[in-house]
C-alpha cells in the first residue's frame, strides 16, 4: 500500500476542509472543481496515458447523468443502483465508440472528431427522446436521505465527490504502475512499434476507453445527484468536453494528480473572471483558459505538475562535488 501514500495524504488533507468551518460558497466551488477533476481524470486515462485525444467526453458524462436520472424518475430505481448503472452505461458507450473507431483504424485528429460527433449525436437524441424529457429535461425528485444519495449539507456532497476522485486517483495510479499501463504508454509513444512487439493495441485502447468512459460517467452521475436536474445541453454540451480536456493538459497529462490540480486552477480562473466582470462578459472564461493554455504549453509543456517537478529538481539538485587538486 506504500504506492498509495501520496493519494492518501492528499485525500485526507482535502477531507478535513469542511471541518475548518468554510462557507457553503467555498464548498460549492470545491465540489464543482472535484467533479471536473473526476471528468478530467477519465480523459487523462485515455488521452494522457493512451495518447488518444478525445473532443467528445461529454458522451460519457451525459450518458452517466441521463441513465442515473431516467432510472430514478421514470422507473423508480434506487439512486445507488442507478448511480452504479450510470457508470456502467459510460463504460458501455466507451466500448461502443472504441469498438467502432479503433477497429476502423482511426487515430489522431480523426479519432478526436469522431468522439465529438458521437457526443453531438447523443445530444440531439436526448433533446428529442420522450424518455429523457426531450427539450424540457429531467428533474429528479427532492428526497434528502442518504438512501436517495441526497444530503442536507454540502459537506456530505463534498465527501461523496472526494471519495469518487480518490477512487479515480487509485485506479489511475494502479494503471500507471501495472503491465497494462506500460502497454498503454507504449501504444501512445508508437502504436506500430508496440504492435510489432506483440501488444494488442486495439484491445489496450478499448479497455482504456471503457475505463475512461466509466470514470467520466461517474462525474455525470454525481452532477445529477447534486443539481437534481439534467437536460441535453448540460449533459452533452461542449462545456464538459472542454473542461475535461483542459484540466489534465493544464495540470499535467499522463500524471496522477495533474487533472486534480488542473481542475482547481481552471475553476479558480473561471470564478476570477466572473468576479472581475460581474458576470457581464459571457465567454471571457474561455478566453482566459485559452491564454493560460498557451502560456502553459510555452513555459511548461508538461503541465503544472511537470513544472513543479522540474522546479523541485532544480531546488534540490545536489551540489557538484569539489575537485580535488593534485600538487
Amino acid at each position: 500500500m506504500k504506492e498509495f501514500k501520496a493519494v492518501a495524504v492528499v485525500v485526507v488533507a482535502m477531507a478535513a476542509v469542511p471541518l475548518l468551518g468554510v462557507s457553503n460558497v467555498t464548498l460549492n466551488f470545491l465540489i464543482v472543481a472535484l467533479m471536473i477533476a473526476l471528468a478530467g481524470q477519465g480523459w487523462n486515462v485515455l488521452g494522457g496515458y493512451g495518447g488518444q485525444y478525445s473532443f467528445g467526453h461529454a458522451a460519457f458524462f451525459g450518458t452517466g447523468a441521463y441513465v442515473t436520472a431516467v432510472l430514478q424518475v421514470r422507473y423508480g430505481v434506487n439512486a445507488w443502483i442507478a448511480f452504479a448503472l450510470g457508470i456502467a452505461g459510460g463504460a458501455l458507450v466507451g466500448a461502443i465508440v472504441g469498438g467502432l473507431t479503433f477497429r476502423s483504424g482511426l487515430r489522431g485528429s480523426y479519432f478526436a472528431l469522431v468522439t465529438l460527433a458521437f457526443a453531438e449525436v447523443l445530444r440531439i437524441l436526448a433533446s428529442v427522446a420522450p424518455v429523457t424529457g426531450a427539450g424540457v429535461g429531467t428533474l429528479v425528485r427532492l428526497d434528502l436521505r442518504p438512501a436517495s444519495l441526497q444530503f442536507q449539507s454540502r459537506a456530505a456532497f463534498y465527501w461523496m465527490i472526494l471519495a469518487l476522485v480518490a477512487i479515480a486517483l487509485i485506479v489511475t495510479q494502479r494503471i500507471e504502475r501495472s503491465r497494462f499501463g506500460v502497454w498503454l504508454v507504449a501504444v501512445r509513444e508508437n502504436e506500430d512499434a508496440a504492435a510489432a512487439l506483440g501488444v494488442n493495441a486495439t484491445a489496450i485502447k478499448l479497455i482504456a476507453m471503457m475505463i475512461s468512459g466509466a470514470i467520466t460517467a461517474a462525474a455525470g452521475c454525481f452532477y445529477v445527484q447534486y443539481f437534481l436536474f439534467i437536460d441535453s445541453g448540460l449533459a452533452y454540451g461542449t462545456w464538459i468536453s472542454i473542461e475535461a480536456l483542459l484540466t489534465p493538459i493544464i495540470g499535467g497529462v499522463g500524471t496522477v494528480f495533474g487533472p486534480l490540480l488542473g481542475a482547481l486552477v481552471v475553476r479558480a480562473m473561471g470564478e476570477a473572471a466572473q468576479l472581475v466582470t460581474g458576470g457581464e462578459a459571457p465567454g471571457l472564461d474561455l478566453v482566459i483558459y485559452g491564454c493560460v493554455l498557451v502560456l502553459i504549453i510555452w513555459f511548461a509543456p508538461r503541465g503544472l505538475m511537470g513544472g513543479l517537478t522540474q522546479l523541485r529538481s532544480r531546488l534540490f539538485r545536489p551540489a557538484p562535488a569539489a575537485k580535488v587538486g593534485h600538487g
